[in-house]
């Protein structure tokens, strides 16, 4: 099996080089550095180092907490970082440059994550040389893996989250997961619903143990609300915010759909809108024009006035002061089926969260939300723009849902210290 998947892997490697070719059009950074998905690439000295693997920039920013600490507690050790985007890129740089290597004291490499290719993966593993692979969420590669496992390098899921959905895909490949699964020292789950579907796949039960969910351990920096207050005076102090963040293609349309209907009882309000990816920042702003509103860039650096009916997140790393800016916090990915985003951030933040039907990556989170009282759940347009009108016109009720998603985020934290006591075994 794993042979037939290498060979399959090499017939399709076209077609992925043809896919990162097309992405570029979009986002440039997919036409660069290449040669590091293959394992080019220069590497500097590297001291007894840990690997951490975060796909794109939700994994990178639920794995910084844990970045910190490894950083801080282990002050011998480098740290690689890999990516799959350049999105995570950037967001590692944007988090961790100033302690890149060739900075003063600087123990981090970046290095983009190797195509899971026998070859590949060999020059990868050759070069960076980790005593310990952690892995954030899930990603399952049998190639790499089972050289970790040959290398006795241990290999820890972290932070691992199994949706319904992908165990059933999972499922299909039969013996390789299973054998994927047996190479893998730890799976650390986000909860139990996601342990079972690791077990029922095949993963030995003492190698799967409930961990908790590191995003409830993401730290609110210290100058966010002075510089909330200031972008807040920007936007327009005495209006009424939402945010749509982190939307993606076919979700603007109904947001916008149901700003529109907003706006026929509260014309003064502003809609804070996000798109999830940097090179969709052009066309989204475009879109909220051709419908008739008056826009704003954040990259332009300019205040709203009273005429300004939309304003686009177009920067990245703002999202945070994006949610603390907001009244109400519409969470995208969750009006088509993405699977939602991380609705944590605006709880913590005492953000009343909206949002839509699609959350089967962020089931559990979604449930206890709703449960404590912090959120609503809607299904299309017309609801979200209901739910938002009603939020907005009722300060009392803003108030005691963020209050509540406060609370349930600093129930829950923990799950950070528990991971960094289980890796004192390897480490």
């Amino acid at each position: 099996m794993r042979r037939l998947y290498s060979a399959i892997l090499y017939l399709l490697l076209p077609a992925v080089l043809g896919r990162l070719a097309w992405r570029g059009l979009r986002n440039r950074g997919y036409w660069y550095r290449w040669g590091e998905r293959f394992g080019f690439f220069a590497v500097p000295e590297l001291r007894d180092p840990i690997w951490v693997h975060a796909v794109s920039v939700g994994e990178t920013l639920a794995a910084a907490p844990l970045i910190r600490e490894l950083l801080a507690r282990y002050p011998q050790r480098s740290l690689v970082i890999t990516t799959t985007t350049p999105t995570g890129s950037e967001r590692v740089q944007a988090l961790f440059g100033e302690q890149f290597i060739g900075q003063p004291d600087g123990r981090v490499f970046h290095v983009y994550f190797p195509y899971d290719l026998p070859g590949t993966v060999r020059r990868f593993l050759d070069k960076t040389r980790p005593s310990l692979a952690l892995v954030m969420e899930t990603e399952l590669w049998p190639n790499l893996f089972r050289q970790c496992a040959q290398r006795n390098i241990p290999v820890l899921i972290t932070n691992a989250r199994l949706s319904a959905r992908s165990a059933k895909g999972y499922g299909k490949l039969g013996a390789l997961v299973r054998d994927t699964l047996g190479d893998i020292n730890l799976i650390a789950a986000q909860g139990e619903g996601d342990a079972a579907r690791f077990r029922e796949l095949g993963a030995p039960s003492d190698r799967v143990a409930v961990m908790g969910n590191l995003k409830f351990d993401q730290r609110i920096p210290g100058d966010l609300e002075d510089r909330a207050e200031v972008l807040r005076r920007e936007l327009g102090a005495s209006r009424p915010v939402w945010v749509a963040a982190s939307t993606h293609e076919g979700e603007d349309e109904q947001v916008l759909d149901a700003f529109a209907r907003l706006r026929e009882t509260q014309p003064d309000a502003l809609l804070l809108l996000v798109p999830r990816h940097p090179e969709r920042f052009a066309r989204v702003a475009a879109l909220a024009r051709k419908r008739g509103h008056a826009v704003v860039l954040r990259s332009e650096g300019r205040p709203c006035d009273a005429q300004t009916a939309v304003f686009v997140g177009d920067t990245l790393g703002e999202l945070l002061l994006f949610y603390a800016v907001a009244d109400v916090a519409f969470v995208a990915g969750s009006l088509v089926p993405v699977g939602g985003h991380n609705m944590l951030e605006p709880a913590a933040l005492g953000v009343p969260a909206v949002f839509g039907p699609h959350l089967f990556n962020f089931s559990d989170i979604s449930r206890d939300l709703l449960e404590a009282g912090a959120a609503r759940r809607i299904e299309n347009s017309e609801q979200l723009a209901v739910v938002v009108g009603e939020l907005l016109g009722d300060a009392a009720l803003r108030a005691e849902m963020g209050e509540a998603g406060r609370r349930l985020v600093e129930a829950n934290r923990g799950a950070l210290e528990r991971l960094l006591r289980l890796l004192r075994d390897y480490l």
